[in-house]
């Protein structure tokens, strides 16, 4: 048993708050002490490292130790972000905090309030659990400095995470680089002192009112109320066992679209998630329930959003699809509301669309035919919501940003309400969503996109075969060949530099490479055009079957 690893970890018990975590470390420092190799190896992963700041914040399993999700990291986070805030300010930091339903998302909530109160700053705590774009609201609504929300999004059951955004000339977005290692530091200071306990805490911090979440309902409604006509208009929805739809349902009402069919099994905050096997509306079988309602009730779509309501799914009739019922992806989702948004913005001076790189280069023609800047960024809203003059963003993930005067990151409430608007119209017109589609590919061309997703137990997997295609570059993927290829990880691109290899094909296609921020995974993205729909898929599909094929030869 190694010494110093068991010194670590009794030094770690001793700080915890938490009886929880306090008696399932006791139990595996007893188990390792006296021999157990499981205990001893399960010690080890616990106290590896550290859970990393960056610019996603922290996000991991619940449990005891520094490569965990528990009080005692909580604490050193929130105290590591006051001593950060405070000393790029003047005066006294104002920071907004905001939980959803997952386990121990109330208990982190607090502990952040009372420390940054005892820091000295004005902490404001939202009044109960509520969806993520609320926080990302709060920052610019009350002119905070800070927010915090803590949330592991659409991560498995006992994951969750911190989620930091920043005010003032950050406008409420997501911390980027350089903030996540100054932000980091000084968390480390504090976990170098080694006993949280000491750090001040005080249950002066403030209780955010019922108004603000009336503010949110509100300017969401405003987004786009429902035209005449819609009263009979059939849609089933699912929150997938989050916080999204008491607040989804008040903007609903005030927007004047009639009522979905709910998912009642999913509709309550349930951190067990116990009718999904992985609460992400784009896993296989996450939506089934909300299909079977569908089914029942002759819907003409379905909306779904994510755990924390950030995210948006769409689905719609499809008489080809396994169940009678087809997923849109998110980048059909995202040329939809781009084209709503290009509509909106033409003929305005400096306007622009954005995506992530891995998006749809769909959004780029939309631009294009309406006259608008376009901006590719690195993934994740805290690039793209800083794309100049953007009026919509969004990234394949189901992440949408519809409404950047109010929310400066991915919001699935003012998505639905954005897409219930084109659903509503269409309707009027004599068409559907599909038919939407359909006039998306007349417009700019036929665009299809696909993905290959590698989960592994194992980190080290994705960086061997990041290492082995730097290192041998592919020259076709089956039989189209590569005209070009990229590794943005020099910021050669223009871009800050990511962990990402971009393939651009002889025959127009793209592929992307690269690991995900959030997840076990290695991510490949792919996207073909052509003049027929047909033609697209097919192409699409084949290239999947290629890119498979050589993942699995580098592995």
């Amino acid at each position: 048993m190694n010494a110093e690893l068991l010194a670590t970890a009794r030094a770690w018990l001793r700080q915890d708050p938490d009886s929880e975590t306090r008696d399932e470390l006791a139990g595996v420092i007893t188990r390792a002490a006296s021999g157990d190799a499981a205990a001893v190896a399960d010690l080890s992963d616990r106290f590896a490292g550290r859970l990393a700041f960056g610019t996603a914040g922290l996000r991991g399993a619940l449990g005891a130790g520094s490569n965990r999700m528990n009080r005692v990291l909580v604490a050193q986070a929130a105290a590591g972000f006051a001593a950060y805030l405070k000393g790029r300010s003047a005066g006294a930091p104002t920071v907004v905090i905001g939980y959803d339903g997952r386990r121990n998302s109330r208990r982190f909530a607090l502990d952040s309030a009372e420390l940054f109160a005892g820091a000295g700053l004005r902490a404001i705590l939202l009044p109960r659990l509520l969806p993520t774009p609320v926080l990302a609201f709060a920052v610019r609504h009350l002119g905070a400095d800070a927010g915090v929300m803590v949330t592991a999004s659409h991560n498995p059951p006992n994951d969750n995470g911190y989620k930091v955004y920043l005010g003032g000339d950050d406008h409420g977005s997501q911390i980027v680089s350089p903030a996540d290692a100054e932000i980091a530091a000084e968390i480390q200071r504090v976990a170098d002192a080694g006993d949280v306990t000491v750090l001040p805490r005080s249950g002066a911090y403030e209780i955010a009112g019922e108004d603000l979440v009336e503010a949110y309902v509100a300017a969401t409604a405003a987004l786009a109320p429902a035209p005449l006509g819609v009263q009979e208009m059939r849609w089933v929805y699912t929150a997938m066992h989050g916080v999204g739809w008491e607040t989804f349902s008040r903007v609903v009402k005030k927007a004047g679209y009639p009522a979905p069919r709910v998912v009642d099994e999913q509709r309550e905050p349930d951190p067990t998630f116990r009718t999904v096997s992985f609460p992400n509306p784009e896993e296989p079988g996450a939506m089934d329930l909300a299909f079977e309602r569908a089914r029942a009730a002759d819907a003409e779509f379905v909306i779904a959003n994510d755990p924390d309501a950030d995210r948006l799914a769409v689905a719609i009739p499809d008489a080809a699809s396994e169940g009678g019922w087809r997923r849109l992806t998110g980048n059909e989702v995202g040329l939809l509301l781009g084209l709503r948004a290009a509509k909106a913005a033409q003929g305005t001076s400096g306007a622009s669309l954005a995506c992530s790189l891995v998006s749809s280069p769909g959004l780029g023609a939309i631009a294009e035919a309406y006259g608008l800047d376009f901006h590719e960024t690195l993934t994740g809203f805290k690039w793209i919501s800083r794309a100049p003059g953007m009026v919509f963003g969004f990234e394949e993930a189901l992440g949408y940003l519809v409404n950047p005067e109010t929310v400066r990151d991915k919001d699935g409430i003012s998505a639905a309400v954005a897409l219930l608007g084109l659903a509503a119209d269409a309707r009027v017109r004599g068409t559907t969503i599909a038919g939407l589609l359909d006039e998306l590919g007349e417009q700019v061309g036929r665009f299809a996109s696909g993905q290959v997703s590698i989960r592994v137990d194992d980190l080290s997997v994705i960086t061997g075969l990041m290492a082995s295609l730097r290192r041998t570059p592919p020259t076709a993927f089956g039989q189209r060949a590569v005209a070009s290829a990229e590794d943005l990880a020099t910021g050669a691109s223009g871009m800050p530099a990511g962990d990402v290899l971009r393939y651009r094909l002889a025959d127009g296609s793209r592929v992307i490479v690269r690991p995900s921020g959030t997840e076990p995974k290695l991510k490949v993205y792919i996207d073909a055009r052509a003049d027929d729909a047909d033609a697209a898929r097919t192409a699409v599909a084949e290239l999947e079957a290629a890119v498979r094929a050589l993942l699995e030869e580098r592995s």
